[in-house]
């Protein structure tokens, strides 16, 4: 189940013009500088998450590769 969450998130992304294996937690950290918009996305999902670090370690999952499986590590 949580391998098809992902890729609803990831499908949103991409809908929403991002890179199409990037999560939409991951690119609002990663945007949260270049736009008033992905800093409210990033308060929007660490919120629903209860989690204020939700978005920060959705981007260090994706630079370290965690959702892929271990053979493409």
């Amino acid at each position: 189940m949580r391998q098809f969450l992902i890729s609803v998130d990831q499908v949103l992304n991409t809908m929403l013009g991002g890179w199409a294996d990037e999560t939409v937690s991951a690119r609002a950290w990663r945007m949260r500088e270049h736009s008033r918009f992905w800093r409210y996305v990033m308060f929007f999902i660490n919120t629903i998450f209860f989690d204020s670090l939700h978005c920060s370690k959705s981007y260090a999952s994706e630079l370290s590769r965690r959702q892929l499986p271990p053979e493409y590590r």
